[in-house]
This record gives structure tokens, sequence and C-alpha cells, in this order.
């Protein structure tokens, strides 16, 4: 990540209004919106990319209640969603969600050589069929924008209805995530700056 100032910087605490409460409470519950709305020393800090979101909490609340879909009652493994979303963060060349989701690769299972595999195409025999299967149908949708014949015809036979239209899911919304925060310029919170991992590595054809 660039050290530069950010396009769009989290809005400050002292600025959020109802509105912003009833996104987060839309999100995450009425308990998580008081403490990240919380004042004073004690408060917690709120991730720079659910500050940066509050500039718009009309549109914040109901997406993050979405993606939450995506990440709370998923029907995909969570440790291969995290395969899915760290390529596309590295093909997509977004810092910031790389970073994040390094920390929660780890969380869901994925070891530190995986997490570096995923820079690759070709790893060698790192993934299963399963892994190896939907990597290539991550970069088909990055490349072209639809997965191959092949590739869906072999992902049919490991994953069933719900898993395949959550795949795309997952490619496709994290592939306009990462569009957003590239283009909002958004910055490393500073725990992630510390973990291992989080600096974004070129993809190895």
């Amino acid at each position: 990540m660039k050290d530069t100032a950010p396009r769009l910087a989290p809005l400050p605490r002292e600025q959020y209004t109802d509105a912003v409460r009833t996104a987060l409470a839309t999100a995450f519950g009425a308990a998580a919106a008081d403490r990240f709305c919380a004042a004073g020393p004690d408060a917690p800090p709120v991730p720079n990319v659910l500050g940066t979101l509050m500039h718009h909490p009309a549109l914040a609340g109901p997406f993050l209640a979405y993606n939450n879909v995506l990440l709370q009652t998923p029907t995909l493994d969570p440790g291969l969603r995290e395969l899915i979303i760290l390529r596309v963060a590295c093909r997509t060349r977004a810092p910031y969600e790389w970073a994040q989701h390094v920390r929660m690769a780890n969380r869901a299972g994925l070891g530190d050589d995986e997490i570096r595999a995923v820079a690759q195409r070709d790893p060698g025999h790192m993934w299963s069929a399963l892994e190896a299967d939907l990597l290539a149908a991550t970069d088909e949708l990055v490349d072209g924008y639809c997965v191959g014949d092949g590739t869906w015809e072999r992902l049919a036979k490991q994953l069933d209805t719900p898993q395949l239209v959550e795949l795309l899911f997952v490619v496709g919304t994290y592939t306009g995530l990462a569009m957003v925060f590239n283009s909002f310029g958004l910055q490393l919170d500073p725990e992630l700056r510390e973990l291992p991992l989080t600096s974004l590595p070129e993809f190895e054809e």
C-alpha cells in the first residue's frame, strides 16, 4: 500500500449520524453499532473500510448485510472462500483486501505456504482438485467474466448448486470491492500492518 493520504478518508466518528448507526445495526446488530459509535478514549477503533463506507450509509448497511451472508452463513467452506478472495485480491492488485483476508484465511485454516501459493498461477501440487478448479474459475471470471465450460463441468461434479451460485457471487463481490478499495486509496489499519504476509505479492504467471 502506498504511504499516501487516501482519496476518501474514513468518516470521523463525530460526524456519525442516526443513518450511520442504522447502517451499522443493519449490518452487525445494535450492540455492535453501539460499540462502533461510542465516543471517548476507550472506544474501539473503527476499521478503515467501515469508516469509509459510512459516507453512504444507505448503501453501506444493506451491502454489508448481504456480504455477511457470504462470510457468516456460507455454503462454501470458509477456507475455500478465503482462497478465492485472496486470488481476487492478488489479481486485482488490492492491498487492503489482500491484508484483511490473509488474516481471515489464517483463521479459516490456510497455512502460510498456501497463502503464498495463491500468488502463483501453477504452484505444482499445492492444491486439491477442487481448490485448483476454484482458482481456475476465479481466474476465468477475472480475465473473461465467465467460467469456462470445462471448469464449470468439473466444479458441477464437486459442488452443489448453491455452492456454484455462491462461488460466482464471491468472485464478483470481491472484485467489485477491490475496485472500490483501490479507488478510495483505502489504507491498511494499524493492526494489519503488523501481521506477516499482509504485503500484497506480485502475481506469478
